[in-house]
C-alpha cells in the first residue's frame, strides 16, 4: 500500500496532469457519443466495457509515468522481442473480430480480445527512437538508415503477413518518415525510398491486391465503379447522409434519424464521427477535432521542451500516429480516402483501442516527469574556478 501511495504522490508530482485532463475529457465525450450511437442496440454493454477499457488507460498511464523511458529503451533488444512475440501470438490466437483483417488476439479465458498492433506501434515509437539516438551524429549514413529500415520492414511484413490490416501497417509507415524526417535523415534517402515504391507499386498493384481493394481506391475518383452505392461506394454514400443530415448543430443527441435506427455500419467505431456530424453537428465535428487536436499539441509541447534527441523523437512519433490516424478516420467518414478501418483516438469505441492510447500519453507522461539530465548529451562541463 506505502508503495502505491508513493508511485501516487510521485506522479502527482511529476506527471502530464494537463495531458490527462485533456485525454480524459476527450474519452468522457466519447463515451456520451458511444452511448447515443450505440442506444438503438438496448444494451449499455459498450458503454460498460469502454468505461472499464478507460480505468485501466489511466492506471497505465499512471505506471508509466513512473518509468524512464531512456533506461527502457536501452533494452532495445527486449523491446525487439515484445514486439515480435506479440504479433506471433496471431497464429494460434487470432481473429478477425468481425472486421476482415485477422488483427485480434481471442486469448481463452481473456475477457476481451486485444490488438496487438496497438502496443507494437509504441514499442517501435520508442525502439526507432533508439536506434536514431545511437547515430544520431552520422543519422544519414547507411549504418543508421538500415537498421532503422529493417525495424520497419520487419513489423510491416510479420502484421501484413499474419493480419491483412493494411490500416494499422501504414501507420507504422507515418511514424517512421515523419521521425526520420524530423531526426535529420537526408531528402535523397526520401527520394530513392519514394522511387523504390514507385517501381514495384505496379507489381503489387496487378499481382498482390484483390479487385476490392482496387475498386476501394478507384471509387474516390470514379463513382460509376458502384453508381448505387451498393458496393464500394456503400459505406461513403450512408457516411455522406448522415454527416449532412446534421447541418450545423445537429438533431440532438440520442434524436439522428439514422442513428437512433443504426443505418450507418460500424457508427460506433470506424465511422463515430459520421454519427457525430448528424447528432451534433457541423459544431460538434468541430469540438470533436478541438479536443483531438488539444492532445496533439500538447504530445508536442511536451516534445520541444524535452532536452534529450530521442525523448523528442518519441513524442513526435506518438503525435504522427495520432494525426495519420485522425486524419484517415476523417477522411474515410469524407469519403475522401479509402476505407481502411481506422477508428478515432480517444472517441470510437474500442476496448484495446483506449488502453493504447493512453499507454502511448503515458510515454509522453513519463517523459514530461524524467527530463534528461545535461550531462547525458555529450559531456560533463568541468568546474569553472574564476
Amino acid at each position: 500500500m506505502q508503495r502505491i501511495i508513493r508511485i501516487l504522490q510521485k506522479f502527482c508530482k511529476k506527471g502530464d496532469l494537463v495531458l490527462l485532463f485533456l485525454c480524459l475529457l476527450t474519452t468522457g465525450f466519447g463515451c456520451v457519443v458511444i452511448a447515443s450511437t450505440t442506444n438503438y442496440m438496448g444494451s449499455n454493454r459498450f458503454l460498460t466495457v469502454q468505461i472499464g477499457a478507460t480505468v485501466l488507460g489511466v492506471l497505465s498511464y499512471i505506471l508509466l509515468t513512473n518509468v524512464d523511458m531512456d533506461r527502457l529503451a536501452e533494452r532495445r533488444e527486449v523491446l525487439f522481442a515484445v514486439d515480435a512475440v506479440l504479433l506471433l501470438m496471431l497464429i494460434p490466437f487470432g481473429t478477425d473480430g468481425g472486421t476482415g483483417n485477422r488483427s485480434w488476439l481471442d486469448i481463452p479465458g481473456f475477457p476481451v480480445n486485444i490488438q496487438p498492433a496497438e502496443i507494437c506501434k509504441i514499442i517501435f515509437t520508442i525502439l526507432l527512437a533508439k536506434v536514431m539516438q545511437i547515430h544520431q551524429n552520422n543519422i544519414s549514413s547507411p549504418k543508421a538508415v538500415f537498421p532503422m529500415g529493417f525495424h520497419l520492414v520487419f513489423l510491416v511484413g510479420l502484421n501484413m503477413a499474419l493480419s491483412k490490416d493494411a490500416g494499422v501497417s501504414l501507420i507504422f509507415v507515418f511514424i517512421f518518415l515523419v521521425m526520420a524526417f524530423v531526426g535529420g535523415v537526408k531528402v535523397w534517402w526520401f527520394i530513392g525510398g519514394f522511387a523504390i515504391l514507385a517501381v514495384i507499386a505496379p507489381y503489387f498493384w496487378n499481382n498482390i491486391m484483390h479487385d476490392y481493394q482496387k475498386n476501394r481506391i478507384l471509387v474516390i475518383f470514379d463513382s460509376a465503379i458502384d453508381p448505387d452505392g451498393q458496393d464500394e461506394r456503400w459505406h461513403m454514400k450512408h457516411s455522406l447522409l448522415s454527416l449532412s443530415g446534421g447541418g450545423l448543430t445537429g438533431q440532438g443527441l440520442f434524436h439522428g434519424n439514422r442513428t437512433q435506427v443504426g443505418a450507418l455500419n460500424a457508427q460506433h467505431t470506424d465511422f463515430i464521427f459520421s454519427a457525430i456530424g448528424e447528432e451534433l453537428g457541423l459544431l460538434g465535428c468541430m469540438f470533436t477535432l478541438l479536443l483531438l487536436t488539444s492532445i496533439i499539441a500538447r504530445t508536442i509541447y511536451v516534445g520541444l521542451k524535452a532536452t534529450d534527441y530521442m525523448s523528442r523523437l518519441i513524442c513526435v512519433g506518438i503525435a504522427a500516429a495520432l494525426i495519420f490516424q485522425i486524419c484517415i478516420n476523417v477522411g474515410m467518414c469524407l469519403g475522401v480516402v479509402p476505407v481502411i478501418g481506422l477508428t478515432l483516438p480517444f472517441i470510437s469505441y474500442g476496448g484495446s483501442s483506449i488502453v493504447s492510447m493512453y499507454l502511448a500519453m503515458g510515454v509522453v507522461s513519463s517523459i514530461h516527469a524524467h527530463p534528461a539530465p545535461a550531462t547525458r548529451d555529450y559531456y560533463i562541463r568541468p568546474t569553472y574556478h574564476p
